[in-house]
């Protein structure tokens, strides 16, 4: 056998489409970023301990007195039926009518998302995205050898006429486009949101073109200053896959989502979800529907909302102190902000210098499948405290403004050399240099 890889014996064995399989940009972060002294405005971590411990352990208590023997034993493909009721209640809150029987549980919506695409995907095929994109959606469609193309979005979230432009020359080209992802609630990273207006032509266009809308929305009900438009889905229900979890409602740790899809998805999708995972996670599916039973979900979603446009206050303070001269996005729910650095800053080889300073950020190259983003930072506020939060923009305005006046001095190949020859730090994790 011919040994592609000297440090792989199986280098040569695998299918092609493993090619596509790579640690992303965020993972890469958590090594460094964990570490106490470090302030870190990289993960999009929920700030689970503002959920009462009591909401989750009489959930789990309930559960075990009552519901034991099924919790505990294999499920169905579909979803426990209750929950799924509850995730009809919690989806009309943005306008959605929908039954139970399109609803199927999944591993988190990430695992909704790689089903989808494990569906339409072959290689070769386009996934449309907006520019930027979800890092772990770009990377799940990598995996399925698939090409995404971003589109433009503004302050409004993604501009139609960029669509329509990308779906004519994508076409002209024989290219065959599957659908279009979109986050249009609070978007990460960009954290924008898109207008109702921009909603229906986008719609409008995906119909006339006979493109799936896949609609990503872990974000919808975290708003801060007043709701954003209803979902895509409650506009149409026969061309939008709607996706939704409890992550960021409830706690990542019970890996609970869900996809809300046309009858016909429907049926592949639990097809897919058997085949991937026999059945969802039946234990956690019975505590988050004993927590819906029983607690005030819509006060602790409340609290959230309280907690976050704190710290995202917080944030864009921060940022007009210390960095005033950048732009950066003012997002109104959600946990990014989107910074735009001057055109001479590169934020991945920025990074560990950063992180020498003690400060962690994600790369806007993460959120690129085309190598773009050097020019941008995705910065998170959901973890840290206030207090936190300045303390970590400060830092990364010095880191800045120090790499700003490298360059001033010395020139823009300077900044490279520095920043490697300074910023080393004694055991980087992969990815970060």
């Amino acid at each position: 056998m011919t040994n592609g890889n000297s440090l792989d014996p199986w280098y040569d064995s695998y299918a092609q489409r493993t090619a596509g399989l790579s640690a992303s940009e965020v993972r890469a972060l958590f090594a460094v970023a964990s570490r106490p002294e470090v302030v870190s405005l990289a993960g999009g971590m929920p700030y689970v301990s503002a959920l009462p411990r009591e909401l989750v352990t009489g959930s789990i208590d309930r559960v075990m007195q009552e519901d034991a023997a099924m919790a505990l034993q294999y499920g169905g493909g579909q979803g426990h039926r209750p929950l799924r009721e509850h995730i009809v209640d919690v989806m009309s809150l943005e306008g959605i009518r929908a039954s139970p029987e399109d609803v199927v549980v999944t591993t988190g919506s990430q695992h909704a998302l790689d089903l989808v695409t494990r569906l339409f995907i072959d290689p070769g095929d386009v996934v449309l995205a907006e520019s930027p994109s979800y890092v772990g959606a770009i990377g799940v469609f990598r995996s399925y050898q698939a090409e995404t193309v971003h589109v433009a979005t503004d302050e409004h979230g993604l501009v139609p006429e960029a669509l329509r432009e990308t779906i004519g020359r994508l076409r002209a080209a024989g290219k065959r486009m599957k659908f279009l992802y979109t986050i249009p609630n609070f978007h990460n990273p960009a954290g924008v949101t898109m207008s109702r207006e921009r909603r229906i032509e986008v719609l409008d266009i995906c119909r006339s073109n006979s493109i799936l809308v896949l609609e990503d929305n872990p974000y919808g009900l975290l708003w801060f200053d007043e709701p954003a438009p209803q979902a895509i889905r409650s506009i149409d229900d026969e061309g939008v896959v709607y996706l939704g979890s409890f992550s960021k409602t409830l706690a990542p740790g019970f890996r609970v989502g869900w996809a809300l899809a046309p009858h016909a998805i429907r049926e592949k999708l639990v097809l897919a979800n058997e085949s991937a995972v026999l059945a969802p996670n039946s234990f956690g599916q019975y505590v988050v529907n004993a927590y819906l039973d029983a607690a005030d979900w819509k006060g602790q979603i409340d609290t959230f909302r309280g907690l976050y446009a704190e710290r995202r206050d917080a944030m864009l303070s921060a940022l007009g102190e210390f960095l005033p001269d950048l732009h950066w996005t003012v997002p109104n729910g959600g946990f990014f902000v989107w910074l735009t650095l001057p055109d001479s800053l590169d934020s991945k080889g920025m990074l560990p210098r950063a992180v020498k300073e003690l400060v962690a950020y994600t790369p806007g190259t993460a959120f690129f499948a085309d190598g773009r983003g050097a020019g941008n930072i995705r910065l998170s506020f959901c973890y840290p405290t206030s207090d936190q939060i300045r303390v970590g923009v400060k830092r990364l305005a010095s880191v800045v403004n120090d790499e700003l006046e490298l360059i001033e001095t010395f020139g823009p190949t300077a900044r490279t050399a520095s920043s490697v020859s300074r910023s080393t730090v004694s055991s980087p994790p992969p990815n970060l240099s």
